[in-house]
């Protein structure tokens, strides 16, 4: 401990003097006391005066340094006691999911322009009823890729050895919202017909009823996500201008990618929908 007499020590450096040298405020320095996160290395017990350390210094500009990235000082008080090399590491992966969030940021505010609607008007069309062979799970974006590739590959393979086709169109249904944020449910699917299929692990059987789709084919180039919910706002909007008067459609169950789509699309984007009584 330093003595209280020494306050003209060389190596003793006043609040006002150790925070010009560190460019932290008053303020900030009063709380860091508090914290814990940067002492000083002497109070006087009588009048209460507080004196840093020039060895303190290094320290103190390297916290200043840290707040300016925004970093919480909970976060901070974790990487002081690190090696610098171990300090940097851990800086490059807090940088790298800032860079991650900046790009979902990105992705994000691309897709409210989008570019524009999609030039096609979304449209009608009749659906026959469909037995499915299905998978479901909760996945969020970054997984879905591999979930769908996985499910439709394991249930053509349960369809084949069942004795039953399996080229059908595989069948995306979002019973929630999946994003990188949200893992609502996603289900994949195969369509079937003939034999009856036994589920197997957790493959299961379902029937959808015929009715009515509003759908818009979705162009290879706007196939991935954020581009590819510039369609589902297009038909979400359609059917809520087509659903406030008599005798237009209602949503009726949730979204469903087909893949391939039609007429050489790379998917078709699909809502099933109710026609409301008159």
């Amino acid at each position: 401990m330093v003595q209280a007499g020494r306050v003209n020590d060389a190596e003793l450096m006043l609040p006002g003097e150790f925070g010009t040298a560190t460019r932290l405020s008053p303020k900030a320095l009063r709380h860091y006391a508090e914290l814990g996160l940067l002492v000083p290395a002497h109070v006087d017990p009588v009048t209460g005066y507080r004196w840093y350390h020039r060895d303190q210094v290094a320290q103190g500009r390297l916290i200043a340094r840290l707040r300016s990235l925004d970093l919480p000082l909970a976060r901070i008080a974790t990487l002081l006691p690190l090696s610098p090399q171990a300090r940097r590491i851990e800086l490059r992966g807090w940088l790298a999911s800032q860079e991650d969030q900046l790009r979902r940021a990105r992705d994000l505010v691309d897709a409210l322009d989008g570019g524009g609607r999609p030039a096609r008007t979304p449209a009608l069309r009749s659906r026959p009823e469909r037995k499915l062979l299905c998978r479901e799970q909760r996945v969020h974006i970054g997984e879905l890729e591999q979930f769908e590739a996985e499910s439709a590959g394991r249930i053509r393979a349960r369809l084949r050895a069942c004795g039953v086709a399996a080229d059908g169109p595989k069948l995306v249904y979002y019973h929630g919202m999946v994003t990188r944020d949200s893992d609502g449910p996603a289900e994949v699917a195969v369509a079937f017909t003939g034999a009856s299929v036994e589920p197997v692990d957790d493959l299961r059987v379902r029937l959808q009823p015929a009715g009515v789709d509003v759908w818009l084919p979705v162009a290879k180039d706007d196939a991935t996500f954020p581009g590819i919910l510039r369609y589902f706002d297009a038909i979400e909007e359609w059917i809520n201008e087509h659903g406030l008067r008599p005798g237009g459609y209602r949503y009726d169950g949730p979204p469903v990618e087909v893949w391939p789509g039609t007429d050489g699309a790379a998917l078709d984007v699909t809502y099933p929908v109710t026609r409301e009584a008159t």
